[in-house]
């Protein structure tokens, strides 16, 4: 298989080669080419171009066929061919006639030739493979296309990763600056919810799995969900809370996104009915990163969604929804004063809701808690 591996690559350093010399880029071609022959070198010293025998052989699956003709077990031909049991099974298994079960030598043979051929085979990164990778990169090839192209013309199979971390290394030392032929010249994107999103990592956050079941059960006051609208041009922003039980909703203005000043003002809204509240949850944005102070100031526990679950959040991204009748999308919030946003929030509050039996949001919290709207002081 490393005889078949090397010609494979030779074979491609010299398609390469005559495709370059076509486009009059003599050199680089001739480099790749040439690191390909240095990786047969470097792989076969001394020309020992032999497989190593960790695969049954042709004349064992002679002796096979023979002792099974004979009626011999597969337990005895294990035995006398000196393999494990689990080897002659798997042998009888894979290269035997679909079509009536029996076993041949030259058809196992041939099958197991052309399954070898199509495999595809992972090896180590070592420093032959590594001058091949630099003179792709250098012909300015992605590690994707690195990947695809060796995986289709040699069965050769170097994982793109394994060529980006190759990549980050090189250039911490500021050797050979591969960085510079990648179209990104570094940027890394990562992938949407992983830890290393800057928009999916919060410090000390607790995942919505965590929350207590009772919140799912919308049966008390006090379970919140919290989130912002962002205005025109990212200027401005609303912070909305709401009750998963009752709908009430309280809006404050503020000049951004920051995490401080937001936590200031949740901290403040909900401040007069502090001893009613269990829990808020949460979405993953940065501007939450204030998390455990709110936590902390209302003496309470703060949960987070998983990252592009905003189904989680449904009784939010829904009040949200019915904000943006008052302030639709494209609204500058540097206009907008907190007169203004109390006075939907009002409106909000005293609207009746089907899923309510038409009561108000005001109505169902005196329900839950015997306790009068304006008397707590709710939009203060």
């Amino acid at each position: 298989m490393q005889l078949l591996r090397t010609k494979g690559m030779l074979r491609v350093g010299y398609n390469i080669f005559s495709e370059r010399k076509e486009k009059e880029n003599l050199s680089l071609s001739f480099a790749l080419w040439r690191s390909c022959s240095y990786l047969c070198i470097l792989k076969f010293p001394n020309n020992q171009l032999h497989m190593k025998k960790k695969h049954l052989t042709e004349g064992q699956r002679y002796e096979i066929f023979a002792l099974l003709q004979s009626g011999k077990s597969q337990k005895d031909i294990a035995i006398q061919l000196k393999v494990n049991k689990s080897t002659i099974s798997r042998e009888i298994s894979r290269n035997s006639d679909a079509r009536n079960k029996s076993y041949r030598a030259d058809l196992a043979h041939r099958k197991y030739v052309k399954r070898m051929q199509g495999r595809i085979h992972y090896h180590k990164f070592d420093h032959s493979l590594q001058l091949i990778v630099d003179i792709f990169l250098k012909s300015d090839f992605s590690p994707e296309q690195i990947n695809g192209f060796l995986k289709t013309n040699t069965k050769e199979c170097i994982s793109h990763e394994t060529i980006y971390q190759y990549i980050w290394k090189d250039k911490k030392t500021g050797e050979k600056l591969l960085f510079k032929h990648l179209r990104r010249k570094g940027r890394h994107y990562a992938k949407r919810g992983s830890k290393t999103n800057g928009r999916g990592f919060i410090k000390n956050r607790v995942d919505i799995d965590e929350r207590p079941s009772i919140v799912d059960e919308k049966v008390r006051f006090g379970d919140l969900e919290i989130d912002t609208i962002i205005g025109k041009n990212h200027k401005g922003a609303l912070l909305t809370i709401n009750d998963r039980v009752t709908g009430l909703v309280w809006i404050r203005c503020l000049s951004g996104k920051e995490a401080e000043p937001l936590a200031k003002a949740a901290v403040k809204a909900l401040m007069p009915i502090k001893e009613l509240i269990h829990t808020i949850t949460a979405d993953n944005g940065k501007e939450f990163s204030f998390h455990e102070k709110i936590a902390e100031k209302l003496n309470i526990f703060i949960y987070f969604a998983k990252p592009y679950h905003s189904w989680e959040r449904g009784a939010n991204e829904n009040t949200n929804g019915l904000i943006r009748q008052y302030f639709p999308k494209g609204t500058d919030f540097g206009d907008i004063t907190q007169e203004q946003v109390i006075r939907v929030q009002n409106i909000l509050n005293s609207r009746p809701r089907k899923r309510l039996g038409y009561m108000t949001p005001k109505q169902k919290f005196k329900q839950l808690t015997n306790l009068d709207y304006n008397a707590v002081a709710l939009s203060a």
